[in-house]
């Protein structure tokens, strides 16, 4: 589930990404990527997933991964260790919050 989330990001696939984000903020995260033209403005260049961790409830898992992105008109690629936590939720993991990387502030 991690992996689909971030390869959907990377191949622009914004309402496939946001099926796994929480209900609650699937549209905003889909309204961004308009306003922002992240279709054309967004290149998710490369990602390693380092590390994930389940809480001992079973019930929240943080993932930590390296993004590497440019956004338009910068031309220059950033890179960020990115923390993204997922809670289960309706029988699915799904992303209430993510720290750093592009989408940093849209998830709070």
């Amino acid at each position: 589930m991690v992996e689909d989330f971030h390869k959907r990001l990377r191949w622009k696939d914004f309402r496939g990404a946001a099926r796994h984000i929480i209900p609650e903020r699937r549209e905003d995260f889909l309204r961004t990527r308009r306003e922002l033209h992240d279709e054309r403005d967004l290149s998710i260049t490369d990602f390693e997933i380092l590390e994930a961790a389940i809480a001992p409830d079973g019930m929240r898992a943080v993932v930590t991964t390296r993004f590497q992105w440019m956004r338009l008109p910068s031309a220059s690629e950033q890179t960020a260790t990115v923390t993204s936590e997922f809670v289960f939720r309706e029988g699915a993991w799904l992303l209430e919050r993510q720290l750093d990387g592009p989408f940093e502030g849209e998830l709070p």
